[in-house]
């Protein structure tokens, strides 16, 4: 069994407490990440409607997964969550290993 998550199994949620409107995640996946009009990032479902309920989560597309991970090792305000479907393990952001 590999050790990496199947691209399909991710999903990515940003903490809007912790948000300090940078807009890195922007910049490297827009097709995931949008502002909003207070000017925090959040995600979008795959139909491009903004999530904007607390803790929102959204799949990861299989060719978005590196720029989302970049995006959660990159973010200053460290508020973006990558986790496994699966077993809801955080695999990039705050609280990964």
């Amino acid at each position: 069994m590999s050790a990496q998550a199947p691209e399909d199994d991710l999903q990515v949620w940003v903490d809007q407490d912790l948000c300090t409107g940078d807009g890195l995640c922007v910049q490297y996946a827009p097709e995931v990440f949008e502002f909003d009009i207070d000017g925090l990032a959040y995600v979008k479902d795959p139909g491009g409607e903004l999530l904007q309920s607390p803790g929102a989560r959204t799949a990861v597309p299989g060719r978005l997964v590196l720029e989302v991970i970049d995006s959660a090792k990159e973010c200053p305000g460290d508020c973006i969550h990558v986790v496994r479907g699966s077993d809801g393990v955080e695999v990039a952001g705050p609280e990964a290993a």
